[in-house]
């Protein structure tokens, strides 16, 4: 019988994991520019869109989806926090959750650090989260984050493709960004307009079908999976939040041709979630330009005087 991967310490095993928030071409038809395009109308007729507050140096990925205010998001955040609890447990009990000591536990937990003050202008919420990181010993190719910055990672994205900290940041931001962007509350909002469940007492008080739907749908947060524009956000907001963090934007491109030769040789569980191919480097590389001079100045702010 194989040795579990980690042996949790005391503290891991009574369920205390580390927290680690207060340390802390418009005229194209893609269906980002579709919903960009959607997003300025809204403007127009004066309704509210959270957007972040800089200039806007950086990537531009347009304003958040509407959908997402019908569903609560304390409602997914708590959902998110009872999954990502029950998981720690699980891992605890098998042995595969790391100790807080593990090397690759503070290592995750440093790069969380650097990332974590970049979020809020991306999600007001982001301040008030409990942000964690864990380590899950699995051979899988996997990450995520969860609303309410729950994030963990398997060991197996570590080890296997042997990520630098700046490709680790890539990964991380990108995960950031579906919490960040609420891409589960977006499409939990897209399931509840599909059904037809959405009336105004419901959507205001969590009453009825809607209740009962959201619940169902909150089940399936570590299921999950989202649509190429979540994706091509996720790619550009979190390569931005790396390059403020002072991470090489240039990592963003050997991470996901790490990805792309993973692949060749199975279905990493990532890429069942997260589709690989030459479009989406495609993409980044033509987004590295807007936030070079955001990591530059990043990394000489940290350079020693």
């Amino acid at each position: 019988m194989s040795r579990p991967p980690f042996v949790a310490s005391k503290q891991a095993q009574g369920g205390g994991a580390a927290v680690a928030g207060p340390v802390h071409g418009r005229s194209c038809g893609c269906a980002l520019h579709a919903r960009r395009r959607f997003g300025a109308v809204l403007l127009a007729a004066g309704a509210a869109v959270a957007l972040p507050s800089w200039g806007r140096e950086g990537v531009d990925v347009g304003p958040p989806s509407r959908l997402s205010s019908l569903v609560s998001a304390g409602q997914i955040e708590q959902a998110a926090t009872e999954q990502y609890r029950d998981l720690l447990r699980k891992a605890s009990q098998q042995g595969a959750l790391a100790p807080q000591t593990h090397p690759q536990v503070v290592r995750l937990r440093r790069i969380a650090e650097r990332l974590i003050p970049h979020t809020y202008a991306w999600n007001s919420r982001a301040r008030e989260w409990r942000w964690e990181v864990n380590l899950i010993g699995s051979k899988q190719i996997n990450a995520f984050c969860m609303p309410g910055g729950k994030i963990a990672f398997f060991h197996g994205i570590l080890e296997q493709l042997k990520l630098t900290d700046d490709e680790v940041a890539m990964v991380m931001g990108h995960e950031m960004t579906h919490a960040l962007r609420e891409h589960a509350r977006e499409q939990m909002g897209k399931t509840l307009a599909t059904r037809g469940a959405i009336e105004i007492g419901a959507a205001l008080f969590g009453l009825g079908d809607l209740g009962r739907t959201a619940a169902g749908i909150g089940g399936q947060l570590l299921t999950l999976r989202f649509g190429r524009e979540d994706e091509t956000e996720a790619d550009l907001v979190g390569l931005e939040l790396a390059a403020r963090a002072g991470y090489d934007p240039q990592a963003g491109v050997t991470l996901w041709q790490k990805m792309a030769a993973a692949s060749r040789g199975g279905s990493p569980e990532f890429l069942s979630t997260h589709p690989s191919g030459p479009s989406r480097i495609r993409d980044i590389q033509a987004n590295i330009p807007k936030v070079e001079g955001l990591y530059e100045r990043a990394r000489g702010a940290a350079a020693p005087r």
